[in-house]
């Protein structure tokens, strides 16, 4: 466990543990919850497919392709305990592969109208 107070920066940091200095990062999805076990129920997108949902979100200068840095502002979710717990996903990807998933940043999916 991490403990910060309401409102407070929290600052996280990803580094892939490779020998391959062609390899980058990218943050697909970062998602809270107030339980660890349940990703689906009750959740709050921080980053939803590439595309940043939460306004304090922010990205930082990071030395090296394989080491991702970003911060957001704690949070507790309304009528529930004070953890907050996060899943997040990253795609690893080959440097200067444009037509990989990490160069193609945020990613809008249309929903699909239901007709009779």
């Amino acid at each position: 466990p991490y403990h910060v107070h309401m409102n407070q920066n929290l600052f996280l940091q990803a580094f892939l543990h490779s020998s391959d200095p062609d390899l980058v990062l990218f943050l697909d999805t970062c998602v809270a919850s107030p339980t660890p076990s349940n990703f689906t129920a009750v959740t709050y997108d921080i980053i939803r497919n590439g595309c940043v949902r939460e306004s304090s979100y922010a990205t930082y200068y990071s030395p090296h392709r394989h080491i991702l840095r970003f911060k957001f502002n704690a949070f507790q979710f309304i009528r529930s305990d004070p953890q907050v717990y996060l899943k997040c996903e990253l795609v690893v990807c080959r440097a200067y592969d444009y037509s990989s998933r990490c160069y193609q940043g945020c990613i809008n999916r249309l929903k699909r109208e239901a007709s009779s």
